[in-house]
């Protein structure tokens, strides 16, 4: 299976939080699959550090390329038609790191790990889903 981690779902694995559940892990450790992890997803991450909304990630950022190896997750790099697609996203959803990962996920074919129920409201297909929103 293809997916597409979420940034909470990313974070949540790589720190091995409780609150990524049992679905989502092994839908993650699934030795066949291929997890992808976007561009948009780093740029979420070093953005709500710099602003301190997430002062935990520092350890994350400072070795994000090693985790990503690691973690035998492959980048998913934005390209132009995803930016506009995501550009041009119906609705009043205006988080920019969102609505990149949900082009990304419709152009790519990939559902997507998360807790955020925006993403089933654009008709991406989701993994896991507990209507809750991340906190992040």
């Amino acid at each position: 299976m293809r997916l597409l981690l979420d940034t909470h779902a990313l974070v949540w694995w790589w720190t091995d939080d409780p609150r990524l559940p049992a679905a989502a892990r092994v839908a993650i450790a699934n030795p066949v699959g291929v997890v992808f992890v976007s561009a948009a997803t780093a740029w979420e991450i070093a953005t709500k550090h710099r602003l301190g909304k997430w002062p935990e990630v520092a350890r994350l950022i400072a070795e994000y390329a090693s985790l990503l190896r690691r973690s035998r997750f492959q980048a998913l790099p934005i390209g132009m038609e995803h930016a506009l697609r995501a550009g041009g996203l119906p609705g009043p959803h205006r988080d920019p790191f969102d609505r990149m990962l949900i082009a990304q996920a419709g152009l790519e074919s990939l559902p997507v790990i998360t807790a955020d129920p925006v993403f089933a409201a654009y008709g991406v297909p989701v993994i896991w889903n507990d209507g809750l929103g991340a906190g992040e």
